[in-house]
């Protein structure tokens, strides 16, 4: 029996990666857009859904879902909170993740954002571009060597990131609750108070936990950062008080930030405004209103070759294990049906 997938969320540079690495031989139905409301119906007919970050795995879609006898439901992302699992979980729907993948991915987008900002690149690009040529004082800076990087978070991402900016002759700072063997070879672990006063750059790489760390990047962690130092956030967008970001920038505190995420970020990411339109969010429009001080990337973190091959593959071996074994090494845990 053929297969039948329903993938979400499949840009037009994918396609080729999930025709190329389809050794499985499923039958795959490509949809460009994110799940929604308006075309949870592709799945009809189909015995299992790939989804990607921001897709809306919600109680009614799922219920949707169900009706049309789909048995499998895999994201092929770390994080799983885009997907409603107590619905999974009573409609009798196996649920599988993507753990990890290139950690190059993110670590080197969070490294040429911090670059980027330290040699104020796209500050003098954006003058040039406008043919203006002249060197003024907001063009000088501190070579890489002569800084201290602080890594939040020294997870796969955070050591990658870490080993970059030692490569290049940086002092790296970490904090992370749990300090590997492997980390402590290239970073050394403070007190967070000492990462944060101490680094000309901070890069934030912390899961994202509900309840635990809502907001941890706010006005009283960007308060005790140093002076004039450059914040990046390439985790997740509910890890940061976008007011306090905002505050930060005009105030003159912090000489740079960059983000590739916002809480409720589909709202705002993957579509086209005018020039002259203003974004809902009046902070996040204060936010892009301070380009280049402020760099917004639209979570293309894991958009490399790399990661790309890692989530697919790693999503086609799970469908594959969950068919044939009744369950996989990245099932996620479901809560238990109330009686």
């Amino acid at each position: 029996m053929t297969v039948k997938i329903v993938c979400y969320g499949v840009r037009p540079n994918e396609k080729e990666y999930f025709e190329k690495l389809n050794t499985f031989h499923y039958k795959l139905n490509l949809v460009e857009s994110l799940l929604n409301h308006d075309n949870a119906e592709a799945a009809m007919g189909m015995d299992a859904i790939i989804l990607r970050g921001n897709c809306l795995a919600d109680r009614k879609n799922i219920k949707k879902f169900a009706e049309y006898g789909v048995k499998y439901l895999l994201t092929r992302t770390a994080g799983f909170n885009h997907i409603d699992l107590e619905a999974a979980a009573d409609y009798d729907m196996m649920v599988a993740r993507v753990p990890s993948y290139s950690p190059n991915a993110i670590a080197e987008l969070s490294l040429t954002l911090a670059m980027s900002l330290l040699r104020h690149t796209t500050y003098t690009t954006n003058r040039t571009a406008k043919k203006d040529f002249r060197i003024d004082t907001t063009m000088f800076s501190k070579e890489i060597r002569n800084c201290t990087v602080g890594i939040i978070g020294v997870g796969k991402i955070g050591q990658t990131e870490a080993s970059l900016f030692k490569s290049l002759g940086a002092n790296v700072l970490g904090y992370d609750v749990y300090q590997s063997d492997s980390a402590k070879e290239t970073v050394e672990f403070k007190s967070l108070d000492d990462v944060l006063a101490e680094s000309d750059i901070i890069s934030v790489h912390v899961p994202y936990i509900p309840g635990e760390n809502d907001q941890m990047i706010n006005s009283e962690f960007i308060n005790k950062m140093k002076d004039k130092a450059i914040l990046i956030n390439t985790a997740r967008g509910e890890l940061q008080d976008n007011q306090a970001l905002l505050d930060a920038i005009n105030s003159n505190k912090l000489d740079g930030i960059a983000t590739d995420v916002f809480a409720n970020e589909s709202s705002i990411f993957f579509k086209k405004y005018d020039e002259d339109q203003s974004l809902d969010d009046p902070v996040i429009q204060g936010l892009v209103d301070l380009y280049p001080r402020v760099l917004i990337t639209p979570h293309v973190g894991s958009n490399t070759d790399e990661a790309l091959k890692n989530m697919i593959e790693t999503s086609y071996e799970n469908l594959d294990s969950l068919i044939r074994q009744g369950y996989s090494t990245n099932d996620v845990a479901l809560p238990e049906k109330t009686l």
